[in-house]
Order: structure tokens, then C-alpha cells, then sequence
């Protein structure tokens, strides 16, 4: 048994999808708009869960932007109308572990589930590793030159992986709300430059240098660890 979060704005296909997985004796949670989806992603714990793409409020593929962006590693499942190719790289591109095309018949989509829960965790969840600085997506926190694991809210790990998966790169104010608030309408450049103020104070404690940089005129980035 296993609790999934469904995101369908299509009320009847919604509750086709329910009685699928509730034959599964799966919990099911149900929203019908993109925003409430995003809400109960930050309040509640998932094991899977399914994004219709196009949602009222905000779409399926932003509210998986979302959440991988702030660390989220639980496996999501796609479902749209959009068949092409480069719809799909998008998908995939922005987080999506499976991808699933309506009309569908609910069989397939009971063994996607299926396959998607028995994935290990371990294939999703990997460490990152920049120099002598680490990152662990399982608890959420990070380590410097091997010191103690530091404690990390959502946007800042965002931030951090950001910054790790693109070393030696320098980003503008406007490129990191567009990368790492990408699902934030209302966020504003004071969302980056307190973030980053928070995540150096964390990171640099008790270290000589900053471990982020700023170059006046080019942006953020991560400096040598």
C-alpha cells in the first residue's frame, strides 16, 4: 500500500484513476488545481505521485520543477495529452520518472505505478560531491571539509544543488529565480539574496572564505571548495 498524490483537473478521469489504485488498496489524496497540488506537496508525505500536465492555478510540469528543485526525490508520473517527442524531453527533462498519454486504459497505469514503487530509492537519491563540500539529498543537508552534517530548508538544498550541478558557472539574480524559483510567481530577487545570505552563514561557519561567490555584474556561484 502506498499513499499517492493524483493532480487532475479532468473531475470523472480522476475518479477513474481513484478506483484504479484504490482496487490497488493504495491511499489516494485529490486535487483538481495546480496550486493546491503544490500546497499539499509541502505539507504532507507522498510515496508517488501523478501530475496532469495542463492544471488550473500552476501546470503539472511546474509543479514538478517545484519540487525537484527543492530537493523532492519521491518518483512522479505524467499525465497529459501531449504526444510529441519534444513534449516528452520536457517532461522528462524537468523530473518526470515516467510519462503516460491519454487515453490510457487504467491497467497500464496500475503497472507503471507499480514499477515506478519497487524503483529503489537509491537510483533517485545520489550524493553530490563538489570538492570538499557534500550534499545529501536523503537528509537534507550538507558538509564541508567534513564537518558535521548542516541542516538545510528546501530552498536553500535548491540553491545549493543549483550551484553544485553547475560548478564554475556564474548565475544573475533574474537566471536563479527563473532555474530555482521557476514555480514562485510571487518570488522576487530579495527571495535569492536572502537565501544565499542564509546558506553562507550556514556553510561558512568556521571556515576562512565564503563558499559562495558574487562577481559584481555576473552573478552567484559556487567557489572553489
Amino acid at each position: 500500500m502506498a499513499k499517492i498524490l493524483l493532480v487532475e483537473d479532468d473531475k470523472a478521469l480522476a475518479q477513474t484513476v481513484c478506483d484504479w489504485l484504490d482496487f490497488e488498496n493504495h491511499v489516494v489524496d485529490v486535487v483538481h488545481d495546480g496550486l493546491d497540488g503544490r500546497q499539499l506537496i509541502a505539507s504532507s508525505h507522498f510515496d508517488l505521485m501523478i501530475f496532469d500536465w495542463d492544471l488550473p492555478g500552476l501546470s503539472g510540469i511546474d509543479i514538478l520543477r517545484g519540487y525537484r528543485a527543492s530537493g523532492g526525490s519521491k518518483p512522479c508520473l505524467m499525465l497529459t495529452g501531449k504526444r510529441e517527442i519534444e513534449d516528452k524531453l520536457e517532461g522528462f527533462d524537468s523530473g518526470a520518472d515516467d510519462y503516460l498519454t491519454k487515453p490510457f486504459h487504467g491497467k497500464e497505469l496500475v503497472a507503471r505505478v507499480r514499477a515506478l514503487l519497487r524503483r529503489p530509492e537509491v537510483l533517485v537519491d545520489k550524493q553530490l560531491q563538489v570538492g570538499s563540500l557534500s550534499l545529501d539529498p536523503d537528509a537534507g543537508t550538507a558538509s564541508r571539509g567534513g564537518s558535521a552534517p548542516i541542516k538545510l530548508v528546501p530552498k536553500e538544498y535548491a540553491l545549493l544543488d543549483f550551484f553544485m550541478r553547475n560548478p564554475g558557472k556564474l548565475f544573475t539574480t533574474e537566471e536563479l529565480l527563473q532555474r530555482v524559483w521557476s514555480a514562485e510567481a510571487d518570488a522576487g530577487q530579495d527571495a535569492v539574496t536572502t537565501t544565499i545570505k542564509r546558506l553562507r552563514k550556514k556553510l561558512d561557519e568556521g571556515v576562512p572564505h565564503s563558499i559562495i561567490r558574487n562577481v559584481h555584474g555576473m552573478g552567484y556561484g559556487l567557489a572553489e571548495t
